[in-house]
């Protein structure tokens, strides 16, 4: 659902004339909806078609053209002049929840975790668990996640301050749980609204397996590069400096967009990222080479033991 009236609002406040909107990928399709709808209010307006992969990846070049940058899809996790956030909301039917009641009632505390798209729910969603016998709590989020509840691929803030016994991820897909668990060290469960509300625990025995095997791969490079993101909410400069400080042979490389092309060419034996987390967890199998976490390369470097293995997150 994506509600225009606030964000019309918040143009002719500020006397934009050139608006420019940016959507994920997952929303492109409403370009031509979203520019039809603002031309009707008079404003002139520039769709951005690059990728984006959330707030942390804004169009801010567009800003050029326009005076404001309309971001649709998320919160923001940076401070940005002329960018109004738009998130996206998608309602879902709380009688979902019915089939995760028994597994999670055998838990003091039940911590709701989920995405953007349905962390306005999250109040209503533990409203109704506790009616049906569960002790569900939603943790505070961060300045990266702003709404109870809400965990974004780089950031677990609001699962690790709900201080639960167990969690319930709810969206689609089994990434964010992962996280979740990585995160807390505490049982995890994912249930996906659409498809037919089924409840599933998540380990991340396999995820770990393989990321062990990274990690020795790593070992016996003689090259790092240590790669620091350009995009507006994934720049770590500092933790990329301190990282290329560990070994005579790490360079940082100063990059937008991460490629199998672009890693092949700069011949690296290995990466270390300091961009959007999930490259090296979710992405490895796009790569020819190991790119490691933060946390990877220090156990790669003997810096950390194995057990201090710790899922890399964007803190504020």
């Amino acid at each position: 659902m994506i509600q225009l009236s606030e964000v019309i609002t918040q143009l002719k406040s500020r006397n934009a004339k050139r608006v420019a909107v940016q959507l994920p990928e997952g929303l492109k399709r409403k370009a031509a909806e979203i520019s039809a709808t603002l031309k009707n209010e008079g404003f002139e307006v520039l769709i951005s078609g690059d990728a984006c992969w959330g707030a942390c990846d804004l169009s801010l070049d567009a800003l050029e053209w326009a005076d404001v940058l309309v971001h649709v899809g998320h919160t923001p996790v940076t401070t940005e002049k002329n960018v109004i956030y738009l998130p996206f909301q998608q309602d879902i039917p709380l009688e979902i929840l019915e089939s995760a009641v028994p597994q999670l009632r055998q838990y003091t505390s039940v911590g709701i975790t989920t995405t953007i798209q349905h962390a306005h729910q999250t109040k209503a969603i533990c409203k109704w668990l506790k009616d049906h016998g569960v002790n569900a709590v939603i943790g505070t989020g961060s300045s990266r996640t702003p709404l109870e509840g809400q965990v974004l691929g780089c950031t677990y803030a609001s699962a690790k301050n709900a201080k639960a016994e167990a969690y319930l991820f709810i969206g689609t897909g089994v990434f964010h749980a992962i996280g979740v668990s990585l995160a807390t060290k505490k049982p995890t469960f994912a249930l996906d609204p659409f498809a037919d509300g089924i409840l599933q625990e998540v380990s991340a025995d396999r995820l770990l397996r393989k990321r062990f095997a990274q990690i020795e791969k790593a070992k016996s490079a003689k090259t790092f590069g240590i790669l620091l993101s350009s995009k507006s909410g994934q720049g770590r400069r500092e933790l990329a400096e301190r990282l290329a400080g560990l070994h005579e042979n790490a360079v940082i490389i100063l990059i937008r967009e991460i490629s199998e092309m672009q890693l092949r060419n700069l011949g690296f034996d290995a990466y270390v990222n300091t961009a959007c987390p999930r490259l090296a967890l979710d992405d490895q199998s796009r790569f020819p080479m190991p790119v490691l976490s933060p946390s990877e390369f220090e156990i790669v470097l003997g810096k950390r033991s194995w057990d201090e293995y710790a899922i890399d997150e964007i803190l504020p």
